[in-house]
């Protein structure tokens, strides 16, 4: 190799290495803050991947693993969060070099992570001499005792605080027994989100990126109505074991018919030629409101049905 191509081969490596380090060091030090960085640790990752080639890319997030390992001394449930957040950036990187489609190279990409969380916990759970359930159990108790901390910190009252507490068991109860979905679906969302926010970064320094066509005209399968009066029938029908079951595919199937809400409200956004401030001001609210993400679930389940788009471009004509 040109010494001038490697010596910017090296520069990119570095530069790679301390931007995946500050937002891992975000994440992981500022909690608030932290959770939004948390986001965005893939994204380095899957860029320099993508410019600088699978051996020189896989430079960056083992570099930042061994960092973070040594300054944390140990290696931990969030830890571990955090390498799997690094392997997502990689596998997506890999997987759009492969040119697939939207549908498999998220599927693709969610099917490599889920099966490295399961083993990693594990190998975890082995050397820590600790069951796998267990271990689950006590780093969720543990976060939300981290959490009613953090609601005194922030001034909420200590009426809610208290109600919040009472009920801590059963919110413990219930989680453990949902984390596959909450894995599932953070998945899922985090590849879906990553794709998105690498498109124009890539098109900016010229690398490749799929054509996966518009993705404001995506809807949810049809088939995937089945699954979800499936996921009811156990809800309604049967014990809180077998019940939840549903639960989790609830959530998992919550998150995909999102992806085709969110698809149809930009479609309707671009249509209408909405100015960008109101288009982000919207996708805020719809982040921090509830009712409003709901709202869109809603609009991309019964998309299936009512195929809003055709609606409203007879409705235009």
């Amino acid at each position: 190799m040109h010494p001038t191509v490697q010596g910017e081969t090296s520069k990119d490596i570095l530069k790679g290495i301390s931007i995946t380090l500050l937002i891992l060091a975000i994440s992981f030090y500022m909690p608030i803050l932290g959770f939004f960085c948390s986001l965005l640790v893939p994204l380095p990752v899957l860029f320099y991947r993508a410019k600088l080639g699978r051996t020189n890319g896989l430079i960056i997030p083992v570099a930042t693993l061994v960092i973070m390992s040594a300054i944390n001394r140990s290696i931990s449930m969030d830890l571990l969060f955090f390498v799997e957040l690094l392997f997502l950036g990689f596998v997506l990187s890999e997987l759009i070099e492969m040119d697939l489609s939207i549908e498999r190279t998220i599927l693709y990409a969610c099917g490599a992570i889920l099966l490295t969380v399961f083993v990693a916990l594990y190998f975890y759970s082995s050397i820590s001499h600790m069951a796998m359930g267990t271990m689950i159990s006590d780093y969720i108790k543990t976060n939300l005792e981290y959490t009613i901390t953090l609601y005194r910190e922030m001034g909420v009252s200590e009426e809610n605080i208290q109600k919040i507490s009472s009920s801590m068991d059963r919110i413990q109860y219930v989680l453990v027994r949902i984390i596959p979905a909450i894995v599932g679906a953070s998945t899922l969302f985090l590849a879906w989100m990553t794709l998105l926010l690498a498109k124009p970064l890539l098109f900016k320094h010229k690398l490749f990126y799929p054509d996966f066509g518009p993705l404001n005209s995506w809807r949810a399968p049809e088939f995937l109505v089945w699954p979800v009066i499936a996921c009811g029938l156990l809800i309604l029908f049967f014990d809180s074991s077998i019940g939840m079951l549903g639960y989790n595919g609830i959530v998992v199937l919550m998150v995909i018919y999102f992806f085709s809400g969110i698809a149809l409200v930009s479609f309707f956004f671009e249509k209408k030629r909405f100015p960008r401030i109101l288009k982000i001001s919207f996708y805020s609210f719809i982040a921090i409101q509830q009712v409003l993400l709901l709202l869109v679930i809603i609009l991309g389940f019964f998309d299936i049905w009512f195929n809003f788009r055709k609606m409203g471009t007879r409705h235009s004509a």
